[in-house]
């Protein structure tokens, strides 16, 4: 793999809706805000794209500079929708960011981008500098078409799974295999504790109506966190079971979520949709808080044989709520136990050792762009230098090879919406 002999001017595009700051809206955010900040200590000129009230926007010129998301009544706001008319600004106000980078290609080495809209897919070949795209979701249509318009040199791919980077894989869109990573620094090692804990997004796809179900069949204390990014959703399927045995503490800044969640006995992790990664995982185990978690999309793969981790079917709450007492039981609050669960986790998920690997890459395909102006060599030399990170990867995280091909996709039965009956 080809290594970074200098430092990159790299320029990172984040997601619209959401600033990138604490407390993150969800694990995309938290990813893109640590990314950003570990390629700077680690040397890079690293400028942000991202919507107004965002960190890092220190060094970007206002044009980088998105409008930011504002819903008139707060109880219309989702995860799933915009206001009336804000793509309207904001994606012509992305196209002007982007041609800023091409009016400017001489001051750029990289553009990484994390965008879940088409339009810097679109602009790959007419930037004048190449393009790694992080694929943190499941196949999204306006990004295939977007990719797919690209005529000249298109954007390269990393999946932050195999079960993600195979779902692209089928819509003809290959990509290296580069998992989330923690900051182990900030997630510290914690003491366990009696209580369940669940964290994340409060939407209908995280399915915290199960793990609620999952906690009164435990006979747990369940202690909630998170934004809520469906008033609808957290009116009737939350409010109501909330109270002795159940308790919402809001939305967390990173070190008062670490600390719940350190002081946690086992954590509850309960997608109903197929999860790419599951960072809420990583984080726990990380403290040496033991995960259950139903088996879909990358979950697997975050889990990964982990003494302080269980996987149960979609939808099986008893074996959910069994599993969790479980390793109540075996790791809670047993000092050594949790030590060996975090020690496992931050061989694994390491943001250092992921930001190595990450460098790497960038190198390989900015020396790929830059000594060659022959498509088809420069094609080739991206596949090989796909299969060298994948390989590097695979190995820092003790994965299978052949894990992204072998997952199925496991969908619930119904809308999710609901406690399934065990």
């Amino acid at each position: 793999m080809i290594r970074a002999s200098r430092p990159l001017r790299i320029v990172v595009v984040a997601p619209l809706r959401y600033p990138i700051r604490e407390p993150f809206a969800g694990g995309l955010e938290s990813s893109v805000h640590h990314q950003v900040r570990t390629l700077r200590e680690r040397g890079h000129r690293v400028t942000l794209i991202a919507t107004e009230g965002s960190d890092h926007l220190d060094q970007s010129p206002p044009e980088f500079v998105l409008p930011a998301v504002v819903f008139d009544d707060p109880a219309e706001a989702t995860d799933t929708t915009y206001p009336a008319g804000y793509l309207e600004r904001a994606l012509p106000a992305l196209e002007r960011a982007l041609q800023h980078v091409a009016d400017h290609a001489d001051d750029y080495d990289l553009v990484d981008n994390h965008s879940l809209h088409g339009v810097p897919l679109a602009r790959a070949d007419r930037l004048g500098v190449p393009m790694v795209s992080t694929l943190h979701t499941p196949t999204l249509p306006d990004m295939l078409a977007a990719h797919r318009s690209s005529e000249g040199p298109r954007s390269r791919f990393v999946a932050v799974s195999g079960h993600t980077a195979a779902a692209w894989a089928t819509e003809g869109v290959e990509a290296t295999v580069l998992p989330n990573g923690v900051d182990t620094d900030r997630w510290g090692l914690g003491p366990g504790g009696d209580d369940l804990v669940w964290s994340g997004r409060i939407v209908p796809e995280k399915g915290l109506h199960l793990a609620l179900e999952v906690a009164r069949r435990a006979g747990r204390r369940l202690v909630i966190a998170g934004r809520i990014g469906d008033v609808d959703y957290f009116e009737t399927e939350v409010a109501p079971h909330l109270g002795v045995t159940a308790h919402y503490v809001g939305e967390l800044r990173q070190p008062e979520l670490a600390a719940l969640v350190g002081h946690s006995g086992c954590a509850l992790v309960t997608p109903v949709w197929e999860e790419p990664f599951g960072l809420v995982i990583a984080e726990a185990l990380v403290t040496g808080t033991p995960v259950v978690s139903f088996a879909v999309g990358g979950v697997p793969e975050v889990v990964a044989g982990s003494l302080g981790a269980a996987l149960v079917p979609a939808g099986d709450l008893d074996g959910m709520a069994r599993a969790a007492d479980d390793l109540l039981r075996r790791v809670g609050t047993d000092a050594i136990a949790r030590r060996t669960v975090r020690q496992d986790a931050v061989d694994r998920f390491s943001l250092r050792a992921r930001a190595a690997v990450l460098e790497g890459l960038y190198a390989e395909v900015v020396a790929s762009d830059a000594r060659t102006s022959d498509a088809g060599a420069t094609n080739a030399g991206a596949r090989a230098g796909a299969t060298t990170d994948a390989t590097v990867v695979a190995g820092l995280h003790r994965a299978s090879s052949s894990l992204a091909g072998g997952l199925s996709a496991v969908r619930p039965v119904g809308s999710g919406r609901r406690a399934v009956t065990a």
